[in-house]
């Protein structure tokens, strides 16, 4: 098949964890023969056109930036319709769509009615479930767009069966249109790094004696990171003190470190920003413990990333993450919201090490079993052959 992909962010463009699943999912179909052309957004330095993996990336300019982000989502479209209505016209010969969520509804719905070419799309996440429902005309809109690309799609990929419900019951999807196919990593990606200095790059980060607890990803309220923040006190005291807590991620952390300073755990937290993918990689060989104490998440990519570095894992039991993690056996599953629990479970980890191994090596071997993007491409391919099904069924395609 020829598929025409539409994703926001792609590498070296690193926002949150699609530009990851698109970097892994696609070079998989590529050997199973298919030919993607994926569109995305400029970035930095990155080459207008490449091929990476066999993927031939596209990466279309986009008018600035600025505080208004529905503006700049409207020109991001804008750029994508206009660059990929001239691919599809010099070839005439794209059978499907892959959209990315609601950002490239547009888009999508544009093309595939101007060339009657069907729409698979992957929803990440929800607006209701990120902000526990329908707040405001901002919300309203962004509900609006995952609504019409659903509708618009023939088939829906979900990562977890909790999305499943999710989109069925807030979007509206009909049951059958719906495919859960868990997101994967490439384990050998997090293996540490030969003529690594162990203890020098720990350093950065803790002193020798204490242990490190780590939390990454985006800085938003939805991962519950002052949850994190107040279950530090009680896994400083029952150790000592001997713990440090870094936070790694982008965004605004103001509001967090004014908790740590009135918790008085100041002295015990590291906020590092942004970290490359390169650090993060050695910085996850150097921690003995991974928390994601998440109040919404569809799924937990970071999870997965924390089993292939073989760090033992604590999550909270919100959406996709109690599936990823399976309670006392590739890790720590404790209660959304309760900072009692997940300090129940931190310490479970840090003071049995014994125990946290048994976890880590539980987990990483789960990563061949359920999370191998070369088994996920076969099972997104089930899907593009159940699109392509029933809309030759439905719609006579152009040039067919």
């Amino acid at each position: 098949m020829k598929i025409l992909v539409l994703i926001w962010e792609f590498p070296p463009r690193l926002v949150g964890g699609i530009a990851r699943h698109g970097a892994e999912l696609y070079p998989e179909l590529v050997k199973l023969g298919h030919e993607i052309h994926l569109i995305t957004v400029e970035f930095s330095q990155a080459p207008p056109k490449e091929i990476i993996e066999g993927i031939y990336v596209h990466r279309v300019p986009v008018a600035g930036f600025s505080q208004d982000i529905f503006n700049w989502i409207g020109n991001m479209n804008d750029s994508m319709s206009k660059y990929s209505t001239k691919l599809i016209e010099l070839s005439d010969d794209f059978d499907l769509i892959h959209a990315h969520d609601w950002m490239v509804a547009d888009t999508a719905i544009l093309l595939s009615e101007k060339f009657q070419i069907p729409i698979v799309t992957t929803i990440h996440a929800t607006e209701f479930g990120r902000h526990s429902g329908i707040h405001n005309p901002n919300s309203e809109y962004v509900h609006s767009q995952e609504t019409r690309l659903v509708e618009a799609a023939t088939q829906t990929v979900v990562c977890s069966e909790y999305m499943r419900q999710e989109v069925g019951q807030i979007l509206k999807c009909p049951w059958e249109r719906i495919s859960i196919i868990y997101n994967g990593i490439r384990p050998e990606k997090k293996q540490r790094p030969k003529d690594f200095d162990f203890w020098d790059f720990r350093r950065r980060f803790a002193a020798d004696h204490e242990q490190i607890v780590y939390y990454v990803g985006r800085m938003t309220y939805e991962k519950g990171i002052f949850v994190l923040l107040n279950a530090a006190p009680k896994v400083l005291w029952e150790l000592g003190g001997n713990a440090k807590f870094i936070f790694i991620g982008g965004g605004n952390t103001d509001g967090l470190k004014q908790q740590a300073w009135d918790l008085g755990i100041w002295e015990k937290c590291f906020f590092t920003g942004f970290m490359s993918d390169e650090d993060l990689d050695k910085f996850q060989t150097v921690a003995d413990c991974a928390v994601f104490p998440s109040l919404y998440e569809p799924f937990g990519i970071v999870a997965l990333e924390s089993f292939a570095a073989r760090v033992p894992v604590v999550v909270s039991d919100a959406g996709g993450l109690a599936e990823v993690v399976r309670h006392t056996k590739t890790g720590i599953v404790t209660w959304r919201w309760d900072c009692n629990s997940l300090a129940w479970g931190i310490l479970e980890v840090l003071k049995n090490p014994g125990y946290a191994k048994w976890l880590t090596d539980n987990a990483y071997d789960e990563l061949s079993k359920r999370f191998n993007w070369a088994k996920i491409a076969v099972q997104t391919e089930v899907v593009y052959k159940k699109a392509l099904t029933k809309t030759n069924q439905s719609i006579p395609l152009r040039g067919r």
